[in-house]
């Protein structure tokens, strides 16, 4: 199964879609399908609930969010804590954490940054969502 990362760029962009067919909502409708798993830290779900809320998202779905991916997503402890090559934007640390720490198979974003710093990470894939959901609809068909 896919044990994937996703950026908050993703997420707020599954957030404030208007479209439920959405990339970004397809990933996140496959999530609460059960299609992969989602891995998050602390510092991870802090991101998100900062970002959320900056851009207005009501505060009870944001608190319901939250409450689903400590649920039903992967909790990752950190004990790897160096990398080899480091991000350029500090904010980019703690998904590489969770990816690298989660054994993660993707590590979802629209920033160019991260995407970037991927090829330093082989034993992942570093994409933007229509790769993954590529990926994801792959494994659903071998599933």
């Amino acid at each position: 199964m896919l044990r994937s990362v996703l950026d908050t760029n993703v997420v707020l962009a599954a957030k404030r879609s208007v479209n439920p067919l959405s990339p970004n909502a397809e990933i996140i409708a496959r999530w609460m399908a059960g299609e992969f798993i989602w891995l998050v830290t602390d510092d991870v779900l802090a991101e998100y609930a900062q970002k959320l809320l900056e851009k207005n998202v009501d505060v009870q779905l944001v608190e319901q969010f939250l409450a689903d991916l400590l649920i039903y997503g992967e909790a990752v402890a950190i004990q790897f804590y160096h990398f080899h090559h480091y991000p350029v934007d500090v904010d980019d640390v703690a998904f590489l954490l969770a990816a690298v720490n989660g054994n993660a198979t993707h590590l979802v974003t629209y920033d160019e940054h991260l995407r970037d710093i991927g090829v330093f990470y082989p034993e992942f894939v570093t994409c933007e969502p229509l790769g993954f959901l590529a990926d994801l609809r792959t494994a659903s068909l071998k599933g």
